[in-house]
């Protein structure tokens, strides 16, 4: 029997959706919230919601205003999208087919924002029941998109294309997989470019957005649609309406990536209108189209296409980096706000910046991209809007009083352009840009000037060679501007000094340091200071890029820097604290073992201590401080001892109460994940405090860990975060190397999991690029892990080579992946060299091939050292490639260094030659084989 509703519940469920949406009634909206909260306990909730979103108009039992029913629908829609999103799994199969009857009727709805909801209710079931799970709803939604019975509405057509459009944006790989011998891609994608000759505007811009889901994408459906694609993208360039020009824009600049053999031949007719779209009245328009030559001006193969066409580009770069009477109207005349508290949502989400990935020359490397950037397309400018809904389009940029400088703006993408093409054609992107600098650089109109000072700072990467004759004039110039009434002056002069700070520390002269330098340093040093919010952040973040480039050569002023940012700890409001830390982490960095003296360390730790202590374990301002500490230990060494213990404890209590936390959200969906950046900000500090304190120390640290150390980090190298694990992996190498006895008795636990990790064929290919950062430190920690433990690494030995064999043989994997796991596979042959022997001739070729590109270092040393021992026990092995291996071993170029690893290392290739001698008939003449330089390092290095 048919499901039929009772008219008193579907009454009172109208009236509570009604009421909870009250903004004047509290007390009906709290009671409503209290009985929809009980109703979702009900199995029929869900038929009632389908009922009233499907119902264009109120029920007999629910007499209202048009405008009330409207709002118990949307209401309706978004409790009926949370109930599936959070409980598909327990939704009776009836409701669902109601609710699956309702979807097209509301995408059918004359009301936009009904459509919207349908729409989204669509992504949502096809999401948690996959597109399989409702087969007739893709062939229904074309029908009714191409308007194949001739009968169905423009609002209808427009609801199932924008429903359509959210399904290609959440589903696209489920679109492009494999199902019963057919990808869905290759029937639906003619259908979308078929729907671009719609005569409804929106129509064409939903299907081109639907498109511009897979023109990134390198699907054998778009490679085989693509002509047919570009002639419908042509045929639209002209289109009215602006949001389908800006969709034509979009699909350009992905197509630049995918095919961009197919738009070479068009680039004349692009650059032409691309500049036309760029000089439009419409703002989101312009930007799509800037985005074209940034992008193409990043790729390898395209960028010189536009040399003929850059001094038509450059102009339209400089008039758009102007900022617009309405950005004016909210930046000019910004008030002195250094005083004023931060707002909390002015402080943009923050990431943990540095992910430790150990290299095979035994460095760090780290990600230390800057914040000082006045264009850079950062995370932070692309946050998601948690009011939208789930799967939704966002078609309507955010409007209204937002700061221009916190959003990715046509101003921003243009200077980028102009940065990009001045590092791919440099000197004459100087000599384009030089009239205007001349022209507006002292204009009396504030954002000329500070348009001028952008293009200057924009263009400094590429053209410094021909900007340097100009700087002795132009440097003071933009000192002088630091002091400009406008803030916004201020702040972009600080970013484009701190572009050329490079210059002035390359001086040599004492009287052109003390002239340029000196004045620009000082300069930047108290615009950190300065009374605008705005411009001490751009001072700090300029000041971090100037300690990048002048590195130790800050050495003597020291002292007066610290100091500085002392003062800057006293008076900076939340946000800026921020950018404050990287100053600090940046010095520590590059000046290193400098910042341990007595008057430098004894003046910087007790503010940062002080922070320290002020900071809770839950305010995401922990990650930049963490991070920042963790630079300090390292440049202070063992004379940050003092002050390791309560900070080391302190860590490992944040990672016990953050694992604690995510295992309890596992099982309670009320409760939040944490976020990941305690758990890798707080082990990267452990690493560094790790490394920077004598060993007897840091194995004391280590041992009076509560919960147990070792535990703890098991824990976190199995997180499902990559980033958590990586710097897991990185704190167990480093305890390999610094408290190897502590960690010792843990191995037999903690080595099945990092061979597990190890696994290339436990990785999902979308997975596979972050997965590399962590196998790189996993395969890391196996070397200093076999250095040390040498026999007992013999029961993982067969897995370990099956493992590094894998990876090495992968040519997939990053280079520097394969010499860490190149590395570690050597050194495995130092104690187990009979374990490794029989396999030799499996591995013996990438082996080489790999320890090639790896710099000399101890590692490279002793993983040769560890490999020849292996070679000596089955010389046979090697006939393919022994030509290879002297090869090796007559280029090894630290052999000359007295150090205890080279010296065993002559010692181990001389014993293998001598091996080869008694073997090999004839060994002199084989040996001839080799290139003559090779044979001839061999000969004076060796005794053959």
């Amino acid at each position: 029997m048919a499901w039929q509703p009772n008219g008193e519940n579907l009454k009172t469920l109208a009236q509570c959706l009604k009421d909870s949406l009250s903004a004047f009634n509290k007390s009906a909206q709290k009671q409503a919230e209290i009985m929809l909260n009980q109703a979702k306990a009900s199995p029929d909730i869900n038929n009632y919601l389908a009922l009233i979103i499907s119902s264009s108009e109120p029920p007999p039992v629910f007499p209202t205003t048009a405008s009330d029913w409207h709002m118990v629908r949307c209401a309706a829609a978004l409790m009926l999208k949370n109930n599936i999103k959070n409980n598909y799994d327990k939704i009776p199969e009836q409701s669902l087919a109601l609710v699956k009857l309702a979807v097209p009727l509301g995408l059918q709805d004359k009301n936009s924002q009904i459509r919207s909801h349908a729409g989204t209710l669509a992504t949502e079931l096809i999401n948690k029941g996959g597109i399989y799970g409702w087969p007739e709803f893709l062939p229904e939604l074309l029908k009714m998109l191409t308007n194949e019975s001739g009968q169905v509405t423009p609002e209808a057509q427009e609801g199932a294309m924008a429903a359509m459009a959210k399904i290609c944006e959440d589903n696209a790989k489920m679109l492009e997989r494999e199902h019963n011998g057919q990808r869905p891609i290759n029937f639906l994608l003619p259908k979308l470019i078929q729907a671009t000759r719609s005569t409804i505007p929106k129509v064409r811009a939903h299907a081109l957005t639907a498109i511009n889901v897979f023109t990134p994408r390198k699907s054998q459906a778009m490679l085989n649609s693509i002509d047919d694609l570009l002639q419908h993208l042509f045929a639209l360039a002209e289109d009215p309406s602006i949001d389908v020009r800006k969709q034509v824009c979009r699909a350009f600049v992905n197509l630049v990536e995918t095919r961009p053999d197919k738009l070479l031949p068009h680039i004349e007719g692009l650059a032409k209108y691309v500049i036309s779209q760029q000089k439009g009245d419409d703002e989101d328009l312009a930007t799509e189209a800037a985005e074209f030559w940034l992008t193409v001006g990043e790729h390898d193969n395209l960028w010189q296409a536009l040399q003929p066409y850059i001094t038509d580009i450059i102009p339209v770069l400089l008039e758009c980096m102007v900022y617009s009477p309405e950005d004016i109207a909210i930046l000019g005349g910004a008030s002195d706000d250094e005083d004023e508290e931060d707002r909390e949502e002015d402080i943009k989400p923050q990431f943990a910046k540095k992910k430790l990935t150990r290299a095979a020359n035994g460095n760090t490397a780290s990600d230390m991209a800057k914040n000082g950037n006045a264009f850079e397309k950062v995370a932070s400018m692309e946050e998601d809007d948690d009011d939208l809904e789930d799967g939704e389009i966002d078609d309507d940029e955010s409007e209204g009083d937002e700061n221009p400088d916190e959003k990715w703006t046509l101003r921003k993408c243009s200077a980028a352009a102009l940065d990009v093409f001045a590092r791919d054609f440099g000197g004459p992107v100087f000599t384009a840009i030089l009239p205007y600098l001349q022209s507006n650089l002292k204009h009396a109109d504030w954002s000329y000037r500070e348009a001028a000072v952008l293009a200057l700072g924009a263009v400094a990467d590429g053209c410094m060679d021909v900007v340097v004759p100009h700087l002795r004039e132009l440097v003071p110039y933009l000192i002088s501007l630091l002091d400009d009434e406008e803030p916004v002056v201020r702040q972009i002069t600080c970013w484009t000094l701190g572009r050329y700070s490079a210059w002035a520390v390359g001086l040599t002269e004492p009287a052109e340091k003390d002239r340029y330098f000196l004045p620009m340093m000082d300069g930047i040093l108290k615009k950190m200071l300065d009374k605008n919010k705005n411009v001490q952040e751009a001072g700090a973040s300029a000041m971090a890029n100037l300690e990048e480039k002048a590195g130790k050569a800050l050495e003597p002023y020291c002292g007066p820097i610290i100091q500085q940012y002392i003062r800057c700890f006293g008076k900076y409001k939340d946000k800026n604290m921020w950018v404050l830390y990287d100053c600090v982490q940046t010095l520590a960095e590059h000046i290193g073992p400098v910042l341990a003296r007595p008057e430098l360390s004894s003046q910087l730790m007790p503010v940062l201590l002080d922070r320290w202590q002020k900071v809770g374990d839950e305010s995401r301002e922990l990650f930049p401080l963490l991070e920042c500490l963790s630079y300090v230990a390292m440049a202070l060494g063992d004379a940050f001892a003092p002050y390791a213990e309560p900070i080391f404890a302190r860590c490992i209590r944040i990672i016990h109460q953050n694992l604690e936390q995510a295992m309890k959200a596992k099982t309670n969906t009320n409760l939040d994940q944490p976020d990941e950046d305690f758990l890798v900000t707080s082990l990267d500090l452990l690493s560094a405090i790790i490394q920077a304190l004598d060993n007897d120390k840091a194995s004391k640290l280590v041992a009076n860990a509560q919960p147990t150390f070792f535990e703890l980090m098991a824990l976190c190298m199995g997180d499902q975060s990559d980033a958590v694990q990586q710097s897991a992996y990185a704190l167990l190498g480093d305890c390999a190397k610094y408290v190897f006895e502590q960690l010792e008795p843990f191995l037999p636990n903690i080595m099945p999991v990092v061979i597990k990790r190890l696994d290339m064929e436990t990785i999902l290919d979308e997975e596979v690029d972050n997965s590399f950062s962590v196998i790189n430190n996993a395969c890391w920690s196996v070397g200093e892990i076999a250095l040390q433990y040498k026999a007992g690494m013999a029961p993982f030995v067969p897995q370990l080579l099956s493992r590094c064999v894998d990876i090495l043989s992968n040519p997939r994997v990053p280079g520097g992946v394969g010499e860490n796991a190149a590395i570690a596979l050597g050194r495995l042959g130092l104690a187990n060299a009979e374990l490794l022997a029989p396999h030799l001739g499996n591995f013996a070729e990438e082996f080489l091939d790999t320890m090639d590109d790896v710099d000399p270092s101890e590692e490279k040393a002793t993983a040769l050292r560890g490999f020849t021992e292996v070679v000596t026990r089955n010389p046979q092995a090697m006939e393919s490639v022994l030509l290879h291996y002297f090869s090796t071993i007559a280029n090894y170029q630290e052999l000359t260094l007295q150090k205890p690893a080279v010296a065993e290392l002559h010692e181990a290739f001389q014993k293998v030659i001598n091996v080869y001698k008694q073997i090999i008939p004839g060994f002199a003449n084989f040996l001839m084989q080799m290139e003559a330089k090779d044979l001839e390092l061999l000969q004076k290095l060796f005794i053959l």
